[in-house]
């Protein structure tokens, strides 16, 4: 494919300088529409050694306002970053809506660099790539413009510039052995660069191949693929908000519930039986976490169930004997603005686990689908997209060698509004009851259609639900523990 690129394309000078004041102008306007619309745009560069990636990102920020963009260089994953799945620190990198993120190279190194250098198996390569088409759609969908380019040279180009900027003082020291050994595997470099191509060349988030032995050319060329796709995206917003309804909380039919009314609620354990088991477990789960820190396992255990099912208690039996130093609780509130501004798994991705570490997760983006579902906090063709998109992000986890355990505690009506009114009359309790909790106990049929198609939908072989009977709350904890244990022991 790339060899049938014409690298002989130039621009005169003289026609450069007519045509670029225009598109500067016109690419500062359209960084303020898209700021005032909310729309996030991601820029990629991709390109061999000496392509001219720097150049053409330098020429880019000029019209630029330096206020609404930011410059990511990335290098090779340092040992720490590698201590979690590798699209994870571009989660974190991600521009928020009406921002401008321009990689300097990207999570393409996966499947180029660390593919040559033999750093990823072949699996793995063919891993990552399923990982990045979700990884872009799942941006995209949240609204956000991808535009990847492709700095194209040949062979014989990037030896001629090599030894130019050998030549350079204050550029020779880009140039040692690593570029001249890419050099020497041109062929292999640009096969790899063809396939990445082709495999991740979507509508959505387009590949654009820059002819780049002439810099007027190549930054002609990506001014106008800019301002083309930045004008698309600002009239199809436009549409978009004319045709937006008010969103209204789906819910499922009444034959979808069906989990969650066969539960046996009814199971408990004694005090005794309770005592007995749960010192037990405690000790297991501290050796567990000097094992799974040893081996470099990361352990996420996320917490989901109806408001006063004893997730706060579970968490407290399930940390009790562990070292603080080696484990991490999360409790999601409300996102904030920030937060808000971002796509609505970013926020999570910021908290994963490293190797080695537990992080445990009191609630968790599962409120996607079920709080942001039923309050109409989303539009339904978000909601109902999430599905997809949470069961790619714990994939990509999952892949990454993390043990996930998801919990679902659930009480019936009669056991949630005892513990109500306990709260009310214990004084210390007060705080955990509030006028939500009852708002939303008014909409338990809706809930438990939204639980059911959550189960049902999410529960994956790498990341499976565990549904905890929690009316006894002696019980409760118990199952917890032994389903932590059994899965990280299983992991071992």
């Amino acid at each position: 494919m790339l060899e049938m690129v014409d690298l002989d394309k130039e621009l005169s000078k003289k026609e450069f300088k007519k045509k670029m004041p225009e598109l500067d102008r016109r690419i500062s306007e359209l960084q303020r529409a898209c700021k005032d619309k909310g729309i996030p745009i991601i820029l990629v560069f991709e390109g061999l050694e000496a392509a001219g990636k720097g150049t053409c990102i330098n020429r880019l920020m000029r019209p630029l306002d330096p206020r609404g963009f930011k410059v990511n260089p990335i290098h090779p994953p340092s040992d720490m970053e590698k201590m979690w799945p590798f699209l994870i620190r571009f989660w974190k990198l991600l521009p928020a809506r009406g921002r401008l993120s321009i990689f300097d190279r990207s999570w393409y190194d996966r499947v180029l660099g660390q593919r040559i250098k033999k750093e990823v198996s072949k699996s793995d390569c063919s891993m990552a790539y399923e990982e990045i088409l979700a990884f872009e759609r799942q941006q995209c969908d949240d609204g956000a413009v991808i535009i990847k380019f492709w700095l194209h040279i040949s062979k014989k180009e990037q030896e001629k510039r090599f030894k130019a900027q050998e030549k350079i003082k204050a550029l020779s020291w880009k140039i040692g052995k690593e570029e001249w050994k890419q050099h020497k595997q041109y062929g292999k470099y640009i096969k790899a660069a063809e396939e990445m191509i082709e495999r991740t060349n979507t509508a959505q988030a387009p590949w654009m191949v820059i002819e780049a032995h002439d810099k007027e050319y190549a930054t002609l060329k990506i001014f106008e693929t800019l301002v083309s796709t930045l004008e698309t995206a600002l009239a199809r917003a436009s549409v978009a908000k004319k045709n937006v309804s008010e969103p209204q909380a789906t819910i499922s039919p009444a034959h979808n519930v069906t989990v969650l009314s066969k539960l046996d609620l009814t199971q408990q354990l004694s005090k005794d039986e309770y005592s007995e088991e749960i010192g037990d477990l405690k000790d297991r789960i501290r050796l567990l976490e000097y094992e799974i820190y040893t081996r470099r396992i990361p352990v996420m255990i996320c917490y989901e169930g109806c408001d006063a099912a004893g997730k706060g208690g579970n968490i407290k039996r399930l940390t009790e004997n562990l070292d603080p130093r080696g484990y991490e609780v999360i409790p999601i509130a409300a996102p904030t603005h920030e937060e808000l501004a971002h796509h609505y798994l970013w926020r999570f991705a910021n908290c994963i686990p490293k190797a080695g570490h537990i992080t445990i997760f009191d609630r968790t983006w599962y409120g996607r689908v079920m709080v942001e579902r039923i309050e109409g906090f989303c539009p339904p063709e978000a909601w109902q997209r999430a599905y997809r998109e949470i069961n790619e992000f714990e994939a990509h986890l999952a892949n990454f060698g993390t043990v996930i355990v998801k919990f679902w505690l659930h009480i019936d009506q009669n056991e949630q509004l005892r513990r109500f009114k306990e709260r009310q009359k214990i004084k210390w309790k007060q705080w955990k009851l509030t006028d939500e909790d009852w708002r939303n106990r008014k909409k338990w049929p809706q809930y438990e259609a939204a639980i059911n198609d959550m189960l049902s939908k999410c529960s994956t072989t790498y990341a499976p639900w565990t549904i905890i009977e929690a009316n006894d709350k002696y019980f409760a904890r118990v199952k917890a523990l032994r389903t932590v244990v059994k899965a990280i022991e299983t992991r071992l």
